[in-house]
């Protein structure tokens, strides 16, 4: 699986490699650009000192007289390292003076006034004495590139440094300007069915107004969707359950007046089928709460109050007397900012879940553990990893024949998720080989 791409990471990289590219593309272009300058500079001077020459080595040869042997002047500097050197010839190119790092042999190069090249020099000619005198000055190429390289090298120096600095400077940068991103990431992972509040798009930069006006309205029609699923479920529950006592009210009558025989064991069974259908409009009006996110209250109240209320309500019904088996110390507390009917409801879940599927006359224990978690367990069958898995998915029972809705233990996740806890399904029961146990941490 590729991994996903780094919208910062990837906006570093070009505008790194476009820094450093222009800065190589403008280095390139001045270094161009300085080799032409360069060169008529060079030229220029080339000229200028040829031209100032010219007097003097005249004088010289004027003082010093004619000689078939060339001469070689200033013969105090032989140690010093000439960048430009020179050779005064006659008009048939005999060199009668040279400079002392110039060579005897002539310059292969015509006796013209003006510029000339050779593999090493660049030479320039200057003619005197009325075309009787020549004086070329040459300036060794290898010195224009030396100059040149150094010049290059300069303006490439900055790129180094140039560039571990452009990667903090545009990581701040990209930082910075990418804040708003994560605000709106934030934003939007705080809606779910509880939170379909409209992001406010005034403070958002306009890039990202756009997408926030179309999540917006994205929410808006999720909220009217929910709204009106909730209405339906919730008035559809509360609609049934009159008629639906009234029913069971008729059959249970009946029942009593019909004789002993057939008759009596359907409406028995229609009893029944009532009474699970009573079950079912009560979850579904759970679960209209639950889906209206109640889970959260705005001050804090004493859970161990409504642990010991539930577990009472509980021992004195049919299905729970002489099997609630409450293991709290009497002055123990469980303060939590937590709504009381949707801490109510999941208790009434986790318990009426452990009556029904638990074994018939064994008992269910709620206990305190770790000072925060809520314990309700049951003896019974144990139950595979992959079924706990599935058993808060909504109407999913562990078995096909199992009694209950397949909706308590769905409700009762929604709200514990709602009221900042968890809810952990584990089987066997702790310290058991057997059982079943939901553990309610807030």
């Amino acid at each position: 699986m590729s991994r996903p791409i780094s919208m910062t990471r990837r906006l570093m990289r070009w505008l790194i490699g476009v820094a450093v590219l222009f800065w190589l593309a403008a280095a390139g272009l001045a270094a161009f650009v300085m080799y032409h300058e360069y060169q008529e500079v060079f030229d220029s001077a080339l000229q200028e000192t040829t031209q100032r020459l010219v007097p003097i080595v005249v004088d010289d040869l004027y003082q010093r007289g004619a000689s078939t042997n060339p001469r070689r002047i200033d013969e105090a500097a032989l140690a010093h390292k000439e960048h430009l050197i020179y050779q005064a010839r006659d008009a048939n190119g005999q060199v009668l003076l040279h400079s002392h790092d110039a060579p005897q042999q002539p310059f292969d190069v015509p006796l013209v006034t003006g510029f000339h090249q050779t593999a090493t020099h660049r030479i320039y000619t200057e003619a005197a004495l009325s075309g009787t005198l020549f004086l070329q000055v040459a300036d060794p190429l290898e010195h224009r590139r030396e100059a040149m390289r150094e010049s290059a090298f300069s303006l490439l120096v900055p790129v180094l440094p140039l560039a571990p600095l452009s990667l903090v400077v545009i990581w701040l940068v990209v930082r910075q300007s990418l804040k708003p991103i994560g605000s709106f990431t934030r934003e939007i992972a705080a809606r779910d069915s509880a939170n379909l509040s409209p992001i406010e798009v005034e403070t958002l930069p306009t890039e990202l107004g756009t997408i926030a006006s179309s999540v917006n309205h994205l929410l808006a029609r999720l909220r009217d969707a929910i709204n009106a699923e909730r209405e339906f479920t919730a008035n559809a529950a509360h609609e049934l359950r009159t008629p639906i006592a009234g029913a069971l009210a008729q059959v249970q009558r009946l029942a009593l007046e019909l004789p002993t025989g057939g008759a009596r064991i359907r409406a028995h069974n229609v009893e029944t089928s009532l009474m699970r259908l009573t079950r079912l409009t009560e979850k579904l009006l759970q679960l209209a709460r639950a889906e209206a996110g109640i889970g959260l209250a705005a001050e804090a109240i004493d859970l161990a109050v409504v642990i010991r209320l539930v577990a009472a309500e509980f021992e004195r019904s049919a299905e729970g007397a002489g099997r609630i088996v409450l293991d709290m110390e009497p002055s123990y507390t469980l303060t939590r900012r937590v709504d009381v009917d949707a801490f109510a409801i999941v208790l009434r879940n986790l318990i009426e879940n452990a009556l029904i599927h638990g074994t018939a006359d064994d008992p269910v224990t709620i206990s305190i553990k770790n000072h925060d978690t809520i314990s309700v367990s049951n003896s019974g069958p144990t139950v595979s990893p992959e079924e706990l898995e599935k058993l808060t998915a909504r109407f999913q029972r562990a078995s096909a024949n199992a009694k209950g809705t397949g909706l308590g233990l769905s409700i009762a996740a929604t709200l514990a998720r709602q009221m900042g806890g968890a809810l952990d399904l584990r089987s066997p029961r702790a310290n058991r080989s057997d059982g079943f146990e939901a553990l309610l941490t807030l």
